[in-house]
């Protein structure tokens, strides 16, 4: 289990404001935080090494990039060895349609989000790159409707 970071009030600040726009120039972010510029890129880059911030990221919307569907893929891995859960991984991280994996608990292993042009592509997907798999037993599709973002880890 990863080490907890001691953080303080500028290093909380600083992360808050990150979290809300990751485009906030290090003048504008030192300001907020009420330290030096030269100061502030010292946190930041020490917040990087320690990796409580372990990257920056932009939202794409799917749908205007052609791939309107969007569904999670619950899967069933058997034998549920390290070994096959590792192969499992790698085939699925390199499929240009998978947006998120989870390795999880209960009936199933994994859940996968992908985004695909249409159903033809979703089937393909299924049938092709992961029914066709030794070890896939079992993947059920859930349809995904409308997605929303949860709240931002440390308050706005």
């Amino acid at each position: 289990m990863p080490e907890t970071v001691s953080l303080d009030a500028i290093d909380l600040e600083i992360l808050r404001r990150l979290q809300n726009n990751a485009r906030t120039s290090n003048r504008d972010l030192a300001a907020a935080a009420g330290v030096a510029p030269s100061t502030c890129l010292d946190r930041v880059s020490r917040l990087r090494d320690a990796g409580v911030i372990i990257g920056y990221t932009i939202l794409i919307d799917p749908a205007r990039t052609g791939r309107s569907l969007e569904a999670f893929l619950a899967v069933q891995v058997r034998p549920h060895r390290r070994d096959k859960v590792a192969s499992f991984v790698a085939h699925v991280q390199q499929l240009s349609h998978v947006r998120s994996m989870f390795h999880v608990s209960g009936r199933d292993d994994f859940l996968v989000q992908v985004a695909v042009p249409g159903v033809g592509e979703l089937q393909r997907l299924v049938l092709d790159e992961f029914t066709a798999r030794p070890e896939v037993v079992a993947v059920h599709t859930n349809l995904i409707y409308q997605q929303w973002q949860g709240p931002p880890l440390l308050p706005p």
